[in-house]
């Protein structure tokens, strides 16, 4: 056993595009048929209430719908091996329903709502569909509990802490092109191991100790799972 050594994983898109989670930036993807303005940021929400309610509620109902792939039951696996740290900007719970135990949400979380009056007010949505009408304890109108554009992303800091804390580092399904979590890769301590699964041609030579798996998150993080515990 190796639970000493920390393994940080940082995930994006592409591990749950694999479960027929629709992505956002590939060809074919959310923001092709929806406005970003419209739908994900906070003036959006002053806007059109209705029309954010309806987009949130449509993914939610989608992810009702779908299931963890292997590469969210690889990650399992390696806890099994190590001390895993998942860092991820999906806002879905596939890491946890494969059995995932230790997820840090950049982005929020699809299936939990909040106060639009106190952000510290989170609570979990019974079902799919958030409706006006629904208040927090205060009153207040409760909106999707995700990270728009233009809002702060609270969980950076602590993100950054974990980034420096990894023993190995391992990027799965995410372009690294959205900041600030692109930008975890810099606190990793120079001469960790780094891993980076994706399919595309990225361009990342700027990320020193990079090994670059060039596979769908499912069968590269299972082929990595395995390398490790190995």
């Amino acid at each position: 056993m190796n639970k000493q050594k920390r393994i940080v994983v940082l995930t994006g898109a592409g591990i749950s595009a694999e479960s027929g989670i629709s992505t956002f930036r590939d060809s074919g993807g959310l923001w092709e048929k929806y406005d970003i303005m419209e739908v994900a940021t906070p003036e959006a929400w002053h806007r059109n209430q209705a029309l954010v309610m309806e987009f949130y509620n449509q993914r939610r109902k989608q992810l009702y719908e779908v299931q963890p792939n292997d590469g969210h039951y690889a990650l399992v696996e390696l806890e099994k091996h190590f001390d895993v740290q998942i860092i991820t900007q999906n806002v879905d719970d596939l890491h946890e329903r494969a059995g995932s135990t230790n997820v840090m949400h950049l982005h929020g979380e699809l299936k939990k709502v909040r106060s639009s009056a106190d952000e510290d007010l989170v609570y979990t949505l019974d079902g799919w569909e958030l409706k006006a009408g629904d208040l927090c304890e205060k009153g207040s109108q409760l909106r999707p509990h995700i990270v728009w554009f233009g809002e702060p992303v609270p969980m950076i800091p602590a993100a950054a802490e974990l980034s420096s804390s990894a023993d190995i580092y391992v990027i799965i399904g995410t372009s690294l092109n959205v900041y600030p979590a692109a930008g975890l890769v810099d606190y990793v301590r120079p001469g960790t191991p780094i891993y980076l699964i994706d399919p595309s041609d990225l361009s990342v030579g700027h990320i020193r100790g990079l090994t670059m798996i060039r596979e769908k998150a499912s069968t590269g993080t299972k082929k990595l799972v395995q390398q490790l515990i190995k």
